[in-house]
């Protein structure tokens, strides 16, 4: 059984991109151990803490550490990520040289309310993990741009061929996964 963790961009009740992340999480089989990673109670990354680091970046880090591979759901901030995600990153890469996503597999999928769909963010982040360490899915992109039409606020994708579209990638990501977790 594969473990999953699911990684959250927007910290915003019934976001989109929460809704995004439900949409890739039900193309995973049916066996697979889902766990999404909370970032919101996450303190800002201060290097101060890597000697005595606050409980919820010890509980954050055990999180990431126990997934085989992560899938990363993000809106467009400013024309980049998020600042909980960024911080995310940080927390679970450091003290240097105890980065946890070393080696996960990553799937990286954006939307917006714009045209845009967040590729800035999405290709972005990507930057980040490549940095990290973590091979990351190239094919197929998951840029959803006009989000409110195509994924709506209630958790579940509105729109039918995005909810189809979704758990294609999803299943693709499955095989990129297997490629690294044995």
């Amino acid at each position: 059984m594969t473990k999953y963790g699911v990684i959250v961009g927007s910290i915003r009740k019934n976001s989109f991109s929460q809704t995004l992340a439900n949409g890739l999480v039900a193309g995973l089989p049916k066996d697979a151990e889902v766990t999404f990673i909370e970032i919101a109670n996450l303190p800002l990354y201060n290097q101060d803490y890597d000697a005595d680091s606050p409980a919820e970046y010890t509980r954050f880090r055990e999180q990431v550490a126990a997934q085989d591979a992560i899938i990363f759901a993000t809106p467009e901030h400013n024309r980049s990520v998020p600042a909980a995600l960024k911080n995310a990153l940080d927390v679970a890469s450091r003290p240097w040289g105890e980065n946890i996503w070393a080696g996960k597999p990553a799937l990286v999928a954006s939307q917006s309310l714009s045209g845009i769909s967040g590729a800035l963010a999405n290709h972005i982040l990507r930057q980040s993990l490549t940095f990290l360490d973590m091979p990351t899915m190239q094919q197929p992109e998951v840029y959803i741009a006009n989000s409110s039409e195509l994924l709506g606020e209630t958790g579940e994708v509105a729109n039918a061929s995005t909810a189809e579209f979704l758990k294609s990638v999803t299943q693709e990501f499955v095989t990129f996964t297997n490629k690294f977790v044995k």
